[in-house]
């Protein structure tokens, strides 16, 4: 029984995991030179920085899948952040959230006291909603329509009120603009718009209340390492550099692919990369049209100081966020003045930077799939440097000694589906059963894992993902007297 799996981000590895750790024989072909996707360190000489995500979320999940896939985890050490991170709003006022439910009811108490008794009953409803949405959604697949559409399914469905948006459902808990944006905006994290995305997406920002935000010592690519190692002393066959051409089928079945133009058999193939992308190598999969999420606008620093007084993750909010939004997902405009992220990791991680040194990461939410030139916006550029100078990043021009850009131009050259960097966007027509599932069409041994399947993106949710496809797989192709009896489709308890 051999699976092969196209494609090295952490979709395709965690599915190679849980598969060769039940004795199932994995090959995986990545394009690039090296492995982890969206899980990668930008470098320029001894500055280290993730390029991509950076917060990690549900740290429970993320180790016990970890362990579920047989990764020894006792190397990883999660430092959680305490403030979570703060926000500042063009009226100067300040917003911090801390991992204590107590400290943070004094900081709205301090500065929105009419919205004490919201943020209460956020936390509850909160919880009640996340538990329904892990045990029901999250923790099974769909590939069967009718195991979606039941009718515990659809009452459950209808407490996570998916005819609300994630900002509808905030303003029922916050009066005040400025926490409706706070409990919103947390679905830019999966590339979607707080003013569209169903209101069941709520849960991530509950989520950083119940479970903490945590960073990952030595940065969140740092695990990539340890997860090739792990594979390749399973034997699992890596081949990088290399591209798959087509996925062979014959009378309706998969029987392997052609890479760098060699044909190889295999009895499942796990399509872990863009959805939009698999017609290109899979001519009988019927065309549907995708809606990308957001992408990003990113400001890599390399400085010869460290902002010691600034959070590990900062926000400075834009005098407009829905005008933002807009711009971003509707518009498809270059952002006026948007708000932005800062990750400054080197306050807790000197190992990142030489001595005396930092890394600093500023992000933009900015639309995909434009018209926006994005070789020609020097001078929003320089004003988006502006504003962090102006707002507790004295001097950042002066200290840097390293800058790389990335654009939603680079993003879209490296496969991302029209520049977007999270996958298909998770609209109400792309979450759940819409979505495309493990088994993603009618062809028999396809599978996919990854950003753009259920249950979507972020990595605990991808990694859940991948267990969902390596669950798949093993119903259909079960090794005999082998662990593969044991299955088990539940999310670790949290």
């Amino acid at each position: 029984m051999t699976v092969g799996i196209i494609g090295g981000g952490v979709g395709g590895l965690m599915t190679a995991l849980y598969l060769s750790n039940q004795g199932y024989e994995v090959t995986i072909y990545e394009k690039s030179d090296k492995l982890g996707g969206r899980l990668a360190f930008v470098r320029h000489g001894e500055y280290r920085i993730d390029e991509g995500p950076t917060i990690v979320l549900l740290p429970e999940m993320f180790l016990e899948l970890l362990q579920k896939a047989g990764v020894d985890t006792t190397s990883l050490r999660l430092l959680r952040c305490d403030p979570l991170y703060s926000m500042h709003f063009p009226d100067g006022s300040t917003y911090t959230k801390y991992a204590d439910a107590l400290e943070q009811q004094k900081e709205i108490s301090r500065l929105f006291p009419r919205d004490t008794g919201g943020f209460k009953r956020f936390l509850t409803e909160g919880k009640q909603r996340f538990h329904i949405g892990m045990d029901a959604f999250l923790s099974k697949s769909f590939s069967e329509s009718k195991d979606f559409w039941t009718f515990s399914n659809i009452r459950k469905l209808l407490q996570l009120k998916p005819y609300q948006s994630v900002a509808q459902l905030m303003k029922g808990y916050f009066s005040d603009e400025r926490l409706q944006q706070a409990y919103a905006l947390q679905s830019l994290y999966i590339g979607g718009n707080p003013y569209q995305v169903p209101a069941m997406y709520s849960l991530v920002s509950f989520s950083e209340h119940e479970h903490g935000v945590y960073y990952l010592q030595g940065g969140y690519a740092s695990l990539i390492p340890l997860l090739e190692k792990t594979l390749r002393e399973r034997g699992v066959t890596i081949h990088l550099s290399t591209s798959v051409e087509k996925v062979l089928t014959k009378d309706g079945n998969v029987t392997g692919v052609r890479a760098s133009g060699q044909e190889t058999h295999h009895s499942a193939v796990v399509f872990n990369g863009e959805m939009p992308h698999l017609p290109e190598l899979l001519p009988e999969v019927p065309a549907r049209k995708f809606t990308p999420s957001s992408s990003c606008y990113l400001l890599y620093f390399g400085l010869n100081k460290t902002y010691l007084e600034q959070p590990v993750h900062n926000y400075l909010m834009g005098p407009d966020f829905k005008g933002h939004m807009n711009a971003v997902f509707q518009t498809k405009e270059l952002p006026k003045e948007p708000s932005i992220y800062i990750f400054n990791p080197s306050v807790v991680d000197p190992t990142l930077a030489p001595s005396g040194h930092s890394v600093l990461y500023v992000l933009v939410p900015v639309p995909a799939g434009s018209d926006v030139a994005w070789n020609d916006v020097d001078e929003w550029r320089e004003g988006i440097i502006d504003r962090l100078e102006m707002n507790g990043y004295e001097g950042l021009r002066d200290h840097t000694e390293w800058m790389e850009i990335r654009t939603p131009e680079t993003a879209k050259q490296e496969g991302y589906f029209q520049g977007g960097n999270f996958g298909i966007a998770p609209i109400l027509g792309q979450s759940g059963v819409f979505r495309p599932q493990a088994k993603p069409t009618k062809i028999h041994n396809l599978y996919a894992t990854g950003a753009s399947t259920h249950p979507g993106g972020g990595i605990p949710i991808v990694m859940q993902g991948a267990y969902l496809t390596a669950d798949a797989i093993v119903g259909d192709f079960p090794i005999k007297g082998g662990q593969s009896n044991e299955r088990q489709t539940s999310v670790p308890t949290l």
